[in-house]
């Protein structure tokens, strides 16, 4: 148990800014035993998001309180994710060959295809969040941040890590079978809560918990598949930063899929 809590707290210090205690005989290749907990850190960061946009909500209109809870999960987590989205997609589309590809990756600078992508991304979550009804968001968040990480660990789980060139940071590259389960666990047990949650609120509306499951799932399942095919066409593998872009891609594509969902069926709400 002292190990697992030390696995823990190691991914509560590497993937947000919540103090931790100092690990001075800390050893990389431990970040593969605290892959399991990333979902884990991803329900943490929702909630976060979720209780900034209930009590904003209380006070301002939707569009504020969607714009205090984007800002309080970017605030936690040091934007730790979408510095890897921006990184990618500099990379991607500055790069021809995998070796500028790394190269472009590493470079600190934020470049034009980066900045794009950024502030896309931000734009489309605001306007999926905003437009959704309010009694979705909190949900929507705390589901949307932990299914994404677990997408992140399905790469790992499933391609091959790239090491570039230089200095790299810190990173998870091996993760157990039995990790995985956990890490499955974790991931899920969100989506699979609000699920229960229409099931007792409308127990009568199988095709619209049927299409629940199908509309947020498979933009979810499509973009992971995208993106992980990319990065093994264009640089054989992952790296941090792209674990940090799937992070990104999926947790949209499944606010998209929820939002397209509600509006289907928005008279019972």
């Amino acid at each position: 148990m002292q190990k697992e809590w030390r696995y823990f707290l190691l991914a509560i210090g590497f993937f947000t800014r919540i103090p931790v205690p100092n690990f001075v005989d800390f050893q990389e290749s431990e970040l593969n035993g605290s892959a399991k907990y990333f979902p884990l850190i991803g329900i943490i960061v929702g909630v976060v998001g979720a209780l900034s946009f209930y009590l904003s909500n209380l006070l301002f209109p939707q569009t504020i309180a969607v714009l205090i809870s984007m800002a309080s999960t970017i605030c936690l987590t040091g934007a730790f994710h979408e510095d890897g989205l921006a990184d990618s997609i500099d990379g991607f589309g500055a790069g021809w060959v995998r070796e500028q590809v790394l190269t472009i990756m590493q470079d600190s600078r934020l470049g034009t295809y980066g900045a794009v992508a950024l502030i896309f991304f931000l734009f489309a979550k605001f306007q999926a969040l905003t437009l959704m009804f309010p009694v979705l968001v909190s949900l929507a968040l705390i589901v949307g941040h932990a299914l994404s990480r677990l997408c992140a660990v399905w790469v790992m789980a499933t391609a091959s890590y790239v090491k570039s060139m230089g200095k790299s940071k810190p990173l998870a590259t091996q993760i157990k079978n039995t990790d995985l389960l956990v890490a499955n666990i974790f991931g899920l047990i969100p989506f699979f809560a609000l699920l229960i949650l229409l099931v007792i609120s409308y127990d009568d509306m199988q095709l619209m918990i049927l299409d629940f499951v199908w509309m947020t799932l498979l933009p979810v399942i499509a973009s992971w598949v995208w993106w992980r095919t990319k990065l093994l066409k264009r640089i054989g593998g992952y790296t941090g930063d792209t674990l940090g872009a799937v992070q990104q891609i999926t947790e949209l594509a499944f606010y998209l899929g929820l939002l397209a969902w509600s509006i289907k069926f928005q008279e019972y709400f």
